[in-house]
């Protein structure tokens, strides 16, 4: 039995046309699953297929805009429809905006929070019934060090990280009788389009992460590749509801 093959599984990535969700779909793809990238930008999307075009997993991309329900639905239906099955969702997709608490407007809180975490909700309840049909799954939600630790200018990202990680324990007490295993991933500090906008924004970021992990440097989109590899196969069968820091070990450090 070989506890890392997923010939024949299809996985629907939301926001996997680049970092830590094309690190992902990476993962998730050298066990031979299909890869669905699920996002909005199209040209982008287009590099990511052919980054797994080249290891020869099959991949395409639906456009959506997962904050909306109706799309959410749309992306699954057409997913199964063009593979037959879903058995994998990762919920990656998510922004940022940088703040003290007293200068988010509402707008902005929602766009995060929506984003973010209900996103991750929508898809996941559209991905269920596909699920049940083919007798199980598993469900990868992506929180953050946020989800961990506040900080003064991340106000609405660590409300919606820190969410990510209790929607996941609470589905996955749910739906552990439909043999669906959802977990969380707490990516650390990762090197991507997302955390070179921090950088900019907050002086010294660079530097003090380096100095804080153990491991001396920043995260990769590659370093997602495995635990997605492990949580998406039957390696994982009886691991649900955990949240498993990906951080090179910045929260265990002082």
């Amino acid at each position: 039995m070989n506890l890392f093959d997923l010939k024949g599984k299809v996985a629907v990535v939301t926001g996997g046309n680049g970092g830590i969700g094309l690190g992902m779909a990476q993962g998730i793809a050298s066990l031979g699953a299909t890869i669905v990238i699920a996002g909005r930008n199209e040209a982008k999307a287009a590099d990511a297929l052919k980054t797994l075009h080249a290891m020869g997993a099959e991949a395409s991309f639906i456009v959506a805009d997962v904050t909306k329900k109706a799309e959410c639905v749309a992306l699954i239906a057409s997913a199964a429809a063009q593979y037959g099955r879903v058995d994998i969702l990762v919920n990656n997709a998510g922004t940022s905006v940088r703040k003290p608490p007293q200068d988010l407007t509402e707008e902005e809180w929602h766009h995060v929070l929506d984003t973010n975490l209900t996103s991750a909700f929508l898809c996941s309840q559209a991905a269920y019934p596909e699920m049940l049909k083919a007798g199980g799954g598993k469900m990868i939600n992506i929180g953050s060090m946020m989800s961990l630790f506040g900080t003064p200018f991340g106000t609405a990202y660590a409300s919606s990280k820190g969410g990510i990680v209790q929607m996941t324990r609470a589905m996955a007490t749910a739906w552990a009788k439909d043999n669906i295993q959802i977990n969380a991933v707490l990516p650390g500090w990762i090197d991507t389009e997302l955390t070179v906008g921090a950088r900019a924004q907050v002086a010294g970021l660079q530097d003090s992460v380096e100095k804080r992990t153990p491991s001396g440097r920043w995260g990769t989109p590659h370093d997602m590749a495995g635990v997605a590899a492990f949580l998406a196969s039957s390696a994982s069968d009886f691991v649900t509801g955990t949240a498993i820091p990906v951080d090179g070990g910045f929260s265990i450090a002082m």
